[in-house]
């Protein structure tokens, strides 16, 4: 696009890919830099406060809360020099066009840009949603001005964030544990898992049972010979299924008014209708119709791609980053699912010829977003352009992340403009009288697509691994009243109830987006923020919280719960909102915040509280450390109360002694001492790394103080009278007794060890006797198992009750033998598990030297804790391995240098030595001349 005549104009971008596409569509006249992202931010930390602010009584954070909260912003340390340049090209050019993201963000990017390069040219704020030719030249013909409401509110929500992190996170590290944070957002999201985990630790499985009958038809007709019907109901009461259990008991709900069978009672009622005739009683068949999904917004993009391809949301969001920013996708943070009147006539052509035209509506769909106050006036997320390319046509430009994230995003935009899928479901029940003459119903159902519409386009995923995918049909006989059917088997079929899931990634953006909490710019920061955190833990996709987050989260529900309740904090999403919207003033909003106004518009049950301020500084005599940090899980069968106790160098296990004081209130403060207070009230036990809360059940403690920190003495050594005691460490099971110490063999358990046995590890090493040579010759058990020895010469026994059992004869024989050095065959695969879905290559399971690993030929990655070869599924095994490949390939050991010659040596440490001195002398400058040393500083 040309410039007006002799017109030089600099337009700023965010980054450097996006710099590039732009500066493709403009012609001659134009200069497109990067900001590399925000120029300006608060103080980091006391560093980073200018001299002439630091004796300020709010430098610490970096906003002076007494004069309008007046924010104090400095450049980052490593924009410094990009500012520079970004100041002499505003000084060579006649305009600056600020092409910053069209969100509240980018908006706050391009103020902080003129703030601080402080422009003497006009400035022009140029906006759009995609990055194409026909999009860029449209965007710089109809500049505007910078948006202050937005500015207002992303300032807002940024001090907002910065008075609850600073306030909040220093009472953590007084009353938990030094340098954690609390969030505005971060600490509800993980309010959200703990709970879920509380649920999970609550739950008391229940059985029920049903019976499975294979039914055929007499003469088929349309449709297959057998079908599959479920016991429904007994004497015309329902029969019991998993949501009429009371999850924390295990019990049927009171007034269920539900038939209860177990075992016994289901196997008795099969036999009792073998033979019997089943009648078909009833047969309802109604129209099925599906409406197409909406267009993707960002919460939902994550969501789906963290079930199809197992994306993490940070993953998610970078390969949309790369797709936008290389002109394949719109602006992918959006809240809107509106399409423009280009998009759907582009998606309605495309549909026509790729399915044909009886796939197009006959008018366009438009859709309304159930998110709060979103963004209307924004598109949905949608291949760029006026013409959609598909992805076969992209398939060689993009990498393969960008290539399945891009087709995901083209599908269902697709698919959003396409036909109903239509069709019809059929239910039946069927009767049978069992020779006890009860009356027992099946149930069956069926659903047969006649016109798939959008599903032959796009199929959602679901967070239930084992839904029924939408696309599926269940199809049936053709049944009718009275229709004499005959049982060809009936099963007896046992189910547990299930605990309620752990949350993923895409499931807890889920959650926040219902709730109302955070935005689309800010939903994989979150989930990142609170792993980093050490808040939450992932196992496969399923986010654990930590007994940190316990601890955390239990603080701020006895001491703090406004701030982490889920409709305060939703609220003030809305009131940033509404300060973007131009309706309310930032510092009303902040001063009720923080100082507790009711003139305002904050919070007025934090107001009433007098403010962020006050509830931190009064409360806090309140608090006591050690109910915070002690976790209770149950009494045990002896009336003791076991707790979890979050520790400095861990979390691990206390109970009370029987006669004393529990264990939440002896539980001694971090610092204290270890087996003072604490430890002489009850015993401990260390928690195993990667253990999750919800495993810590009655029987699993028992395991752990019967071979943990309890020391269960298993009596003393007879021959030393020092007792023997049995500990558990980390790595594993042990037995020590004063200076000794011996680990348990593979063999053995902690339940089951005797005195005896403990005797015998303790005298490993054994003496077997004297070689004819004088040497000594021993039998112990390795890392590789168990051995014979004399001198440098090994050779493995070929079990481990022979250590303790072999001759000198024996093993003088075994050591005479040649070592057998032939290689051994390669042990089969554990399991072959598929093709990697990211990189199409096949992944097995193997057992290595360290246990179980899944490798694709190239990378491997270790089982982890709690997972096992048969649980391993397909999609955590790729997420393992693509998390190996992102950290790279493991350095390779340097070779050794070769010795040098004397004349070398000595040249060498000459230079060192005078290397030496010049290094004391600038250690020495450099301490004169460095600053003290920063203050630490919560992260918001």
């Amino acid at each position: 696009m040309p410039s007006n005549a002799g017109t030089t104009r600099l337009v700023i971008v965010e980054s450097p890919a996006k710099a590039k596409t732009i500066s493709g569509y403009l012609g001659p006249g134009y200069v497109v830099e990067a900001s590399f992202g925000h120029v300006r931010d608060l103080p980091r930390n006391a560093a980073d406060v200018p001299a002439k602010y630091k004796g300020e009584p709010w430098a610490r954070l970096g906003v002076d809360v007494d004069n309008g909260f007046h924010a104090l912003y400095v450049v980052s340390p490593d924009r410094k020099q990009q500012i520079s340049k970004l100041v002499k090209l505003a000084k060579e050019v006649d305009e600056i066009f600020l092409a910053t993201d069209e969100d509240r963000e980018g908006e706050a990017i391009a103020w902080h840009l003129v703030e601080t390069l402080k422009p003497k040219v006009p400035v022009k704020r140029m906006v759009f949603h995609e990055i194409t030719k026909p999009a860029i030249q449209a965007a710089v013909a109809n500049p505007r001005e910078i948006d202050r409401d937005l500015v207002d509110a992303q300032e807002a929500r940024r001090i907002l964030d910065r008075l609850y992190g600073y306030e909040v996170s220093p009472v953590l590290w007084k009353k938990v544990m030094p340098k954690l944070s609390a969030g505005r957002v971060q600490s509800v999201a993980t309010r959200i898992v703990v709970e879920r985990e509380r649920q999970r630790m609550a739950f008391r499985t229940a059985e029920y049972w049903d019976i499975l009958a294979t039914l055929a038809v007499a003469k088929p007709g349309e449709g297959p010979r057998t079908f599959n019907a479920t016991l429904v109901a007994l004497n015309g009461d329902r029969i019991a299924t998993g949501k009429d259990f009371e999850p924390t008991t295990g019990r049927v709900r009171a007034g269920a008014g539900v038939v209860h069978l177990d075992e016994g009672g289901a196997r008795g009622l099969a036999a009792r209708l073998a033979d019997r005739p089943f009648t078909v009683t009833r047969v309802e068949e109604k129209p099925y119709r599906r409406r197409p999904y909406a267009p993707f917004i960002t919460s939902t993009l994550q969501q789906e791609a963290a079930r199809k391809m197992r994306f993490s949301s940070q993953q998610t969001m970078r390969t949309a980053q790369r797709l936008y920013e290389n002109g394949y996708i719109t602006y992918m943070r959006t809240d809107s699912v509106n399409l423009s009147e280009t998009a759907i006539a582009a998606a309605r052509r495309q549909i026509v010829e790729l399915y044909g035209e009886r796939s197009v509506p006959p008018e366009p769909r438009r859709y309304t977003g159930k998110v709060k106050n979103a963004q209307e006036a924004h598109e949905a997320i949608r291949p760029a352009g006026d013409n959609f390319r598909t992805p076969g046509e992209v398939a060689k430009e993009l990498s393969a992340e960008e290539f399945k994230l891009y087709e995901l995003i083209w599908r269902r935009t697709i698919a959003s403009q396409m036909t109903d899928a239509v069709g019809s479901s059929v239910s039946v029940r069927i009767r049978a009288v069992s020779s006890a003459q009860e009356e027992a119903d099946f149930g069956a159902t069926g659903k047969t697509i006649t016109d798939p519409g959008f599903l032959r386009a796009y199929v959602e995923s679901s967070d239930d691994e084992n839904a029924e995918a939408e696309d599926a049909e269940r199809r049936l006989p053709t049944l009718v009243k009275d229709q004499p059917l005959t049982a060809d088997e009936l099963a007896a079929q046992g189910h547990h109830t299930q605990p309620p899931a752990r949350y993923t990634e895409a499931s807890l953006v889920k959650a926040l987006e219902e709730l109302g909490i955070g935005r689309p710019s800010t939903y994989a920061s979150i989930m990142q923020t609170i792993q980093d955190r050490g808040y939450v833990v992932k196992r496969g996709q399923a986010m654990i919280p930590s007994f940190l987050a316990f601890a955390v989260i239990g603080l701020m529900e006895r001491h703090y719960p406004r701030l982490i309740d889920y409709d305060f904090t939703a609220s003030m999403e809305n009131e940033l909102d509404e300060i973007a919207g131009g309706d309310h003033a930032a510092v009303d909003f902040l001063t009720s915040f923080y100082f507790g106004s009711t003139n305002g518009t904050g919070d007025q049950a934090i107001a009433h509280a007098g403010g962020l301020k006050k509830l931190v500084t009064e409360n806090l005599s309140e608090i006591d450390a050690r109910s915070v940090n002690s976790i209770p899980l149950f009494t045990d069968d002896e009336g003791r109360e076991v707790v979890v106790r979050v520790g400095r160098y861990g979390p691990y296990l206390q109970r009370a002694l029987p006669g004393s004081v529990s264990a939440s209130a002896s539980a001694s403060r971090e610092g204290e001492g270890e087996g003072e207070e604490g430890g002489s009230q009850g015993d401990r036990a260390p928690i195993p790394e990667g253990l999750a809360p919800d495993e810590l059940t009655p029987e699993k403690v028992h395991e752990l103080f019967l071979g943990g920190g309890g020391e269960r003495k298993l009596g003393d050594d007879p021959s030393t009278g020092e007792p023997i005691v049995l500990k558990s460490g980390r790595f594993g099971p042990y037995v020590a007794s004063g200076e000794r110490k011996s680990s348990l063999l593979r063999s053995q358990t902690p339940d089951s060890l005797t005195l005896e046995q403990a005797l015998q590890l303790l005298r490993l090493p054994r003496l077997i006797g004297v070689a004819p040579d004088g040497a000594e010759v021993v039998a112990n058990n390795g890392r590789y198992g168990p051995y014979v020895k004399r001198g440098d010469e090994f050779r493995s026994l070929d079990s481990e009750d022979k250590m303790f059992t072999v001759t000198l004869d024996e093993a003088l024989a075994l050591l005479a033998a040649p070592k057998t050095r032939q290689r051994r065959a390669a042990a089969p695969p554990l399991r072959e598990m598929g093709n990697d879905p990211l990189t199409e290559k096949p992944l097995v399971i193997k057992d290595g030297r360290f246990g179980p690993y899944v490798t694709d030929g190239e990378f491997n990655a270790s089982l982890r804790r709690g997972q096992t070869p048969e649980e391993l599924t397909l999609e955590q095994a790729s997420e393992m391995l693509a998390e190996k490949r992102a950290k790279g390939p493991a350095p390779k050991k340097k070779a050794a240098p070769a010795k040098k010659t004397t004349a070398a040596k000595k040249t060498t440490a000459k230079k060192t030595t005078a290397a030496k001195k010049t290094t004391a002398a600038k250690k020495t400058t450099a301490k004169k001349a460095a600053p003290k040393k920063a203050t630490s500083t919560p992260n918001e």
